[in-house]
């Protein structure tokens, strides 16, 4: 690792570009003589011919703005049973319906602030003037009624007054199964028995946890649990049916819709055809857990259900197709009417054995797009491509088959096959952050995939596609760091620290209790970056790293220490270090993870000797570069394990051939974007480069007061020739703002 000396001037460590200057010389004669030269003869000037206007590409400059993973919990839900009534909060003067922060900070995604980030999104949209936006899936969290009503009064509020227009693809929360089934939440916040805020309360549906035989529409049984329909989960009909008029269903408005399952065509299009053609029956398809059924069933195929498939295409503009794939893979487990295994891990690799007749439906939409001129981009709530940024390889090797989400990778013969449609650009989301992938094969065909962050995560953001011709997108990145009320629940929060601080034994998971500073959270951004660090320290290290490797950082070293290490030669063996002078700082737990930690396991006095001498070469490294070695002491080895997770999102170029596909590489510059907006053009051509954007600065890296323009410079790499602004990238970002042109 290199770094330097946080430095209040960041001229000392910018680099400084090279001018070049163009001159240009004049050419005269050989002396200074004058010379009469006779005036040419006089001719007509032809009259200027202008040449005729050219037509408009259909669609250009159409903005599409792109919010998946919304996750919408509302916080000031009225259960309509009036079983739940929530608690006060003072700011709102209303109840709130949350989740516990424990919850939250346990989760990959958010629950509660992610609602006024959603208003905010909104409000931001408005302000471009972008009027369509799409929700790429997990725009609800399990699909309960009570939060499916406080979201299509979002929607259609906004749609009234702004004439927005949404489009909705499905999510693996939304549905959870293919039908309707029990369901509820047991860290949802409520008084306890004697009136105190903070305490853990479950609440169900019927058929769920201890919800079951009673009268009525509600009830409230001897543990306290609130049992209610209001959070039972809901299938793709409750689902659909509170969202018909954003997207799922043809509208008056529409120029053009269909779905996989339609017989009409474009000329012959109309509406009331559209609609006898959109009902559930039209809209099934049957799957086995083998494989495809219908058509595609093999002999041998078994376990086979019929269920509802949404995809659709949407023409809301003249020249724009809107191509909402539903990219959900209920695998049957049993007979029984909701016997499948969720989506969340199948994605497109399942879609080609499960799914084909829908990839060959999109390859059909492509092919009559393209004939007919319209802009066709699609979106799901899958991503298409690999989305590490080449590092899942590593990643695997690091830490397993499985971890960071690896089993959600689609394998480059399922991107092959769907750049093999045709299709060029595809919005995903369900990863919860940024990047882009292009991918560009040798028979011509080519596809980026651009995957939308959520506003419910670290970082918080939205994409918008600007359509600027029939060549190129331009794609922007919009963060919300500023979101007004972000902070209006926090009152609960002390409450209910308070409450598990007084009685742990009721955390949700008899877990660890969240750290209260992130409470002093002063934006949305700085919220969501402290919720990264806790998610970290109570879920991801336990999850996701190896014994070992989580109680290395946990244990009580800071950067000063890992630098030392890094420049330890020993023979003593860490059997031997676990019984030596303080154990080298590691704690016990790292040494009970190892199973045979070599030697005889006894104390040696050569280790502090050892240490000795790798600490005085630390040393020399860090005044080479500016730095004392304390000056690394800012930062903890549990802040590495928070930059592992931002890091491992973020990796540097590496070009590189694959079978069948073309050489990759990046051609980037960064731009001033207004408000933390990140670019990219996007030709529409099939391209050749994959993007990987500048890493953001680790935490550990930060200087002492978190600004980025403070951090020390990282290593040089011809790959990227920054620009002197540029040394320093902001840590919140996943990329430059980069001009992506693939060509």
């Amino acid at each position: 690792m290199t770094s330097s000396s946080p430095n209040p001037s960041r001229a000392a460590s910018l680099l400084v570009a090279a001018a070049v200057l163009s001159l240009l010389a004049a050419c005269g004669g050989s002396n200074n003589t004058p010379v009469a030269v006779a005036p040419p003869p006089t001719t007509p000037t032809p009259p200027e011919v202008t040449p005729p206007p050219q037509p408009p590409v259909p669609g250009t400059g159409v903005q599409i703005a792109f919010m998946p993973d919304i996750h919408f919990h509302d916080v000031y839900a009225t259960f309509k049973d009036g079983s739940f009534k929530g608690i006060p909060n003072k700011k709102s003067g209303r109840n709130a319906t949350i989740r516990l922060m424990q919850a939250q900070m346990t989760s990959t995604r958010l629950f509660n602030e992610n609602y006024f980030a959603f208003i905010a999104a909104l409000d931001d949209a408005v302000a471009r003037g972008v009027k369509l936006i799409a929700l790429p899936g997990d725009f609800s969290d399990d699909g309960q009624p009570v939060h499916m009503r406080g979201l299509k009064k979002v929607l259609d509020e906004y749609a009234a007054k702004y004439g927005l227009q949404f489009f909705a693809a499905p999510g693996n929360h939304d549905p959870n199964r293919p039908f309707e089934r029990p369901g509820g939440k047991d860290d949802y916040m409520g008084p306890d028995g004697s009136g105190r805020a903070g305490y853990p309360q479950a609440i169900y549906s019927r058929g769920a946890k201890d919800c079951n035989n009673y009268s009525g529409d509600w009830t409230r049984t001897s543990n306290y649990t609130y049992c209610t329909e209001e959070v039972k989960e809901l299938g793709y009909q409750g689902i659909v049916e509170a969202l018909d008029q954003h997207g799922f269903m043809p509208k008056a408005n529409y120029k053009y819709f269909e779905t996989p399952y339609s017989t009409y065509k474009y000329a012959n299009y109309t509406l009331d055809q559209a609609k006898a053609q959109a009902v559930w029956s039209k809209r099934e398809y049957e799957i086995c857990a083998q494989g495809a059924g219908g058509t595609y069933k093999k002999d041998g195929y078994t376990l086979c259900h019929t269920v509802p498939d949404t995809s659709y295409l949407v023409e809301p503009v003249d020249g724009v197709w809107l191509v909402g794939i539903d990219a959900n893979v209920y695998v049957p487990t049993g007979t029984g009417a909701n016997d499948f295994n969720g989506s969340g891990d199948a994605g497109y690799n399942k879609m080609l054995t499960h799914k084909p007749h829908v990839i060959a439906w999109l390859k059909d939409v492509v092919a009559r797009g393209k004939a007919q001129g319209k802009q066709v981009i699609a979106f799901s709530h899958f991503p298409m491509s690999e989305f590490f940024n080449g590092a899942s390889d590593d990643i695997v090797a690091l830490l397993g088959a499985g971890k960071m989400q690896m089993v959600r990778r689609p394998v480059e013969d399922t991107t092959k096959a769907l750049a093999d449609t045709g299709l060029q650009v595809h919005v995903g989301g369900h990863m919860h952050f940024n990047d882009t992938a292009i991918r560009k094969y040798d028979d011509g065909h080519g596809l980026v995939n651009i995957q939308a962050p959520s506003m419910a995560a670290y970082v918080p953001a939205y994409k918008i596609l600007t359509l600027k011709d029939s060549e190129h997108i331009d794609v922007q990145t919009v963060r919300m760091d500023n979101v007004p009320r972000f902070d209006e629940l926090f009152e609960h929060y002390q409450d209910e620290h308070s409450y598990f601080t007084d009685y742990p034994f009721m955390i949700p998971g008899g877990g660890e209790l969240w750290n209260k500073s992130i409470l002093d959270a002063k934006t949305y951004g700085d919220f969501s970056t402290r919720y990264m660090s806790e998610l970290v320290r109570l879920r991801l290290l336990k999850d996701d790293w190896r014994c070992e490797m989580r109680e290395l950082v946990k244990s009580p070293l800071y950067g000063a220490d890992l630098l030392v290490l890094s420049q330890l030669k020993t023979q003593v063996t860490l059997k031997q270090l676990g019984n030596t002078g303080n154990h080298g700082l590691f704690s016990n737990a790292f040494f009970s993870c190892l199973s045979d930690a070599g030697g005889d396991g006894s104390a040696s006095a050569q280790y502090a000797k050892d240490y000795a001498a790798a600490e005085t070469k630390a040393r020399a490294l860090a005044n080479a570069a500016g730095l004392r070695l304390e000056d690394f002491n800012q930062w903890k080895a549990l802040d590495l394990a928070g930059d592992f997770v931002r890091l491992a999102k973020c990796r540097r170029p590496r070009v590189h051939r694959h079978p069948g596909r073309a050489r990759q590489a990046i051609q980037g510059d960064r731009r001033s974007a207004g408000r933390h907006q990140r670019h990219a053009q996007v030709q529409r051509r099939p391209g050749a480069q994959r993007q990987r954007g500048r890493c953001p600065v680790p935490g550990a890296l930060q200087a002492a007061d978190g600004d980025p323009a403070q951090a020390g410079p990282r290593r040089a790499d011809p790959a990227f020739r920054d620009r002197p602004e540029e040394q320093h990238a902001d840590r919140h970002d996943h990329g430059p703002h980069a001009v992506l042109r693939v060509t």
